[in-house]
């Protein structure tokens, strides 16, 4: 690493440090100089919120093939079958390899054989796990190797403004090309980073919501970077809503891993009835889109803030040993999960679309790689299958690493230069950026949710085009600063999901139209181009 005159120089730059970005790093570690940036603390991304675990093939009763259907099926007929076909083959060996770097995963007593179990959509139990806080033992694990590695920096409480590209420079000629970043500092100072390969891998957008099980720092940011750069975006539209987040008057974030009702938890109302059943054949085990909507369905149809997770058919005993941080979480906020129901709302919690790449993350810009849950890969199509995601991050953090120390890329290197803040005016008051992050939000909560409509569509649209506007203005006018970086990040990638609802003149799989109730016989990809704003 060089560093100079707010200058840094990398080989491989890395922006986000959950499972695809850690992983990434290691592979690349022993090949040049990587740095790896976290806006936050390294424990604040999607992985670490992970509670379910990780799929993959690791039983003698259960196939590969079994896997694939399982994944094509939730997909809902959007799923690239090739992709899900190279992704579900690894499973096995990663969750070795992570086993064999020291994740603790649980095991049958007394025995080195991995506990497996079972989520919504899975036909068998395959699912590897660190009792509820699987994402959390991963990412830790990763973490400490990265820590140790010499040619690894990390660049704590950093955050990426926007990537440098050749065309934004003026070079027309020839192909874009990726240069680097700028990087807004934890004192608030801008700098430039030139580095030979760029990869975003800053996970999704959960906080475009007001209900999420996302961390705070889950706004979007390397889809809206990319976006900018002129990267196409995939099928945003399919945001998937987790069924079970803690309903709280504080909007707590906390997830209620769908490895209880796995487990043997049922979903019932306020009275105790056990309403799942009446949505679909397979109860509370029914792919999770259904089973989100059966719980909106209910609470909207009751007139109810929230239904209930009732944890009480799993038994204490069961609790205490596979879900005990979840246990503790609930008795830290007054609920005693193994005596009474737990309330819950569904809540934003993964996103299936993203910016358009192969597994390996390669973008339509050179040395510009997009990874993990900011990619659309084609993997989830219209709904994601339960722990799915680590798995894929993972894998395309493998192939990405490959893809870049095979390829032949030589970076122009060429002076980059420093952010230009000239002519800015002193920030009085910060009102507009809070007034619209609400306003997005809420917008998107009210109108772009599990079940959409025509009308809401275009009332979305029109809103966020006035709060696009606003910010723009804000943006230009005043100093940089993360909470901006992130309301303007956010404003683009709601308006994106927006734009690809309404391309979607059907229902399928995470997204629901009453306007559209069927599902047409040949499923499309929606795919949005920077060139057609």
């Amino acid at each position: 690493m060089n560093y100079s005159n707010s200058h840094l120089t990398f080989d491989f730059l890395i922006i986000g440090s959950g499972a695809a970005g850690l992983l990434t790093a290691l592979r690349l570690a022993d090949h040049g100089q990587v740095g790896i940036v976290n806006k936050g603390d390294f424990n604040m991304s999607n992985t670490y919120q992970a509670q379910g675990g990780i799929a993959g093939v690791m039983d003698g009763e259960d196939s590969y093939d079994a896997h694939i259907q399982d994944t094509l099926k939730a997909g809902v007929g959007l799923c690239h079958e090739d992709v899900v076909r190279e992704i579900v083959a690894q499973g096995g060996a990663f969750i070795q390899e992570l086993k064999n770097l020291g994740t603790p995963f649980d095991t049958l007593v007394d025995t080195d054989t991995l506990h497996l179990t079972r989520e919504g959509g899975h036909s068998a139990r395959r699912i590897a796990h660190a009792k509820d806080a699987t994402g959390r033992a991963i990412g830790e694990t990763l973490l400490n190797h990265v820590l140790a590695h010499p040619n690894i920096h990390c660049l704590n409480k950093h955050m990426a403004i926007d990537v440098i590209t050749s065309r934004r420079l003026g070079r027309h000629g020839g192909s874009n090309q990726c240069l680097g970043v700028y990087l807004l500092t934890p004192d608030n100072h801008i700098i430039t980073v030139a580095a030979t390969h760029t990869i975003l891998a800053t996970g999704g957008a959960g906080k475009v919501y007001h209900y999420t099980s996302n961390p705070h720092a889950a706004t979007g940011d390397g889809i809206a970077m990319a976006w900018r750069a002129g990267c196409p975006v995939m099928n945003l539209e399919f945001i998937q809503f987790h069924p079970t987040c803690l309903f709280h008057p504080g909007g707590s974030t906390m997830l209620l891993s769908e490895a209880l009702r796995g487990e043997g938890a049922i979903l019932v109302d306020a009275q105790q009835r056990r309403f799942a059943f009446d949505y679909h054949e397979s109860g509370e085990l029914a792919p999770r889109d259904i089973v989100a909507r059966a719980i909106d369905h209910e609470m909207k149809k009751q007139g109810k803030d929230c239904m209930f997770l009732d944890a009480r058919p799993i038994g204490k005993a069961t609790i205490q040993a596979h879900f005990p941080n979840i246990m503790q979480r609930l008795l830290d906020v007054g609920i005693d999960m193994i005596n009474e129901p737990v309330p819950i709302v569904p809540a934003s919690h993964y996103l299936c679309g993203g910016v358009k790449t192969d597994v390996a993350g390669r973008t339509t810009i050179d040395a510009l790689y997009v990874i993990g849950e900011s990619a659309a890969t084609g993997l989830h199509g219209a709904n994601r299958l339960a722990s799915n995601s680590l798995l894929e991050c993972l894998v395309m953090a493998d192939y990405c690493a490959k893809a870049i120390l095979a390829s032949s890329h030589d970076c122009t290197r060429m002076a980059l230069p420093e952010w230009d803040d000239s002519g800015l005016s002193p920030e009085t008051e910060r009102i507009q950026i809070k007034q619209n992050w609400d306003e997005i939000r809420l917008t998107m909560s009210n109108y772009v949710g599990i079940v959409r409509s025509d009308e809401w569509l275009r009332r979305a649209r029109r809103r966020l085009r006035v709060i696009h506007d606003e910010i723009a203005s804000y943006y230009w006018h005043y100093p940089i600063s993360r909470d901006l970086i992130e309301l303007r990040n956010l404003s683009i990638v709601a308006d994106l999901i927006v734009r690809s609802a309404q391309q979607r003149q059907e229902s399928r799989g995470l997204h629901y139209s009453k306007d559209h109730p069927k599902t047409l016989k040949h499923a499309g990809d929606t795919v949005l181009w920077p060139e057609q704003l």
